[in-house]
């Protein structure tokens, strides 16, 4: 298993892209998606499952973005 923290300083926001057998999941995806399909790209896994671990109050998530393009 392989787990990559994806962060924006300006926003003070983190993700994370975990990877394992071939799969992957994102954890509170950031509004630009292209960013986790590259790095299923790059890793040649697909990405299975998209989680929201709370209510975003200060950014747009992309979870539905990243929903519709995987």
């Amino acid at each position: 298993m392989r787990v990559k923290q994806i962060y924006t300083g300006w926003l003070s926001q983190g993700a994370y892209f975990v990877e394992s057998n071939g799969e992957a999941a994102v954890i509170d995806p950031l509004r630009e998606s292209q960013p986790y399909i590259d790095l299923a790209s790059e890793n040649n896994v697909k990405i299975k499952y998209i989680l929201e671990s709370h209510f975003h109050a200060d950014f747009v998530s992309g979870h539905y973005d990243l929903a519709k393009k995987t």
